[in-house]
């Protein structure tokens, strides 16, 4: 889709997104000052021959990502550091409000069941990314091994870019379960005295709680589990400590990215703390850290100057994901400065994507590209 940045509105459907397809259309149409585009190659390809005086302006949201995903690729290489600095943090004990001291509640630990599949599912991926670098050492092109392996080619690259198998990353709900919503409710009781996991069940669920009584029952296993009690083992006068189970995030690298990404004053206490405990972990990561950070910044305070410096320092990391981005960048280096330079982006483009998606799917298997065509421009 061809989007008119001044005016915010669609030009054109076009049937592909070739380079060909491209150039033709902005031959047919010229005219053109900026073109602003995202990293696909072949808009860049098109643009430069279809309208060879247009400033091509490479989207800074794009760069972002970009950048995003070369942290990502340095932080799957180092899970080991991440898990370190995840169980650290678990361990750690609560602050409370009265400037007393919690206990953490140990996470709920899977069936052997579930534990079972999960690592036969983690052998087959494995078996999978050593194959495919077999054939790439071999010479096969990524189509042909998609063909072989009854894959999608974006498994493929994706695991080319890692020479390291990585590891899935966890759920975002990871360990949430229906007692979830009366978390402080039932945590309030359970410290107050109320340990008894039949009559907690019975109130909560009087209360409108979800969940059966066995979920419960594993629910306050862990609590005793926390205080250092026994299986049902109720010390009548003993003093226990308090506990707390606040809702905290694994550190995965998809997450640890997204904390580097964030403003850094929109960063909590808790969300700051993965960060400085990785960078006191490993030296690789604290560089690939400051790299990227350096990077954000540079974009989104407009500093062109500075974008030289930071891709001779990338280009001489001994970190290969951000010597590929370097390259990457350099390789289009004007697009990069006047992304950089100019408030050109694609913001407009997106919301017309969106929209387009949805009268696609409600056209499925109703109607022509044309017919699509027309209601995209008609109504605009």
């Amino acid at each position: 889709m061809l989007i008119d940045l001044e005016r915010r509105r669609p030009l054109a459907l076009l049937p592909d997104r070739e380079a060909k397809t491209v150039a033709l259309w902005l031959q047919a149409h010229p005219g053109v000052g900026v073109s602003t585009r995202d990293r696909f190659r072949a808009d860049a390809d098109g643009a430069r021959p279809g309208a060879p005086d247009a400033i091509q302006v490479a989207d800074r949201v794009h760069l972002l990502h970009n950048r995003a995903e070369a942290l990502d690729q340095v932080l799957n290489a180092h899970r080991d550091t991440l898990a370190a600095v995840h169980e650290t943090l678990r361990r750690a004990p609560v602050a409370r409000l009265d400037d007393t001291v919690a206990v953490r509640v140990p996470p709920p630990s899977p069936s052997r069941i579930v534990q079972k599949l999960a690592h036969q599912r983690q052998a087959q991926r494995r078996a999978l990314h050593q194959q495919i670098w077999g054939f790439h050492q071999q010479g096969w092109s990524g189509w042909a091994m998609a063909q072989y392996l009854g894959v999608g080619k974006t498994t493929v690259y994706r695991d080319l870019r890692m020479a390291t198998w990585p590891e899935r990353q966890c759920r975002a709900d990871r360990g949430r379960s229906l007692l979830t919503p009366d978390h402080t409710s039932r945590l309030e009781r359970w410290n107050t005295g109320h340990r008894d996991a039949w009559r907690l069940f019975r109130e909560l669920h009087r209360r409108g709680s979800a969940g059966s009584y066995p979920t419960g029952a594993r629910d306050a296993q862990r609590l005793r589990q926390a205080q250092g009690q026994a299986r049902q083992h109720r010390p009548p006068r003993q003093t226990l400590p308090v506990v707390a189970e606040p809702s905290p995030r694994h550190l995965t690298a998809r997450r640890a990215t997204w904390l580097v990404l964030r403003r850094p004053e929109r960063l909590e206490e808790e969300e700051a703390a993965p960060l400085t405990q990785l960078q006191a972990q490993h030296a690789e990561v604290a560089a690939a850290i400051a790299f990227a950070q350096d990077f954000t910044r540079l974009v989104r305070e407009r500093q062109p100057d500075q974008l030289d410096p930071w891709l001779a320092r990338a280009a001489e990391s001994p970190l290969v994901p951000l010597q590929r981005f370097a390259k990457g960048r350099r390789d289009d280096d004007d697009a990069v400065r006047a992304g950089v330079t100019l408030p050109w982006s694609t913001g407009p483009v997106e919301g017309h994507i969106n929209r387009l998606k949805m009268l696609t799917r409600q056209m499925v298997g109703r109607a022509t590209r044309d017919r699509l065509q027309q209601r995209v421009l008609l109504a605009a």
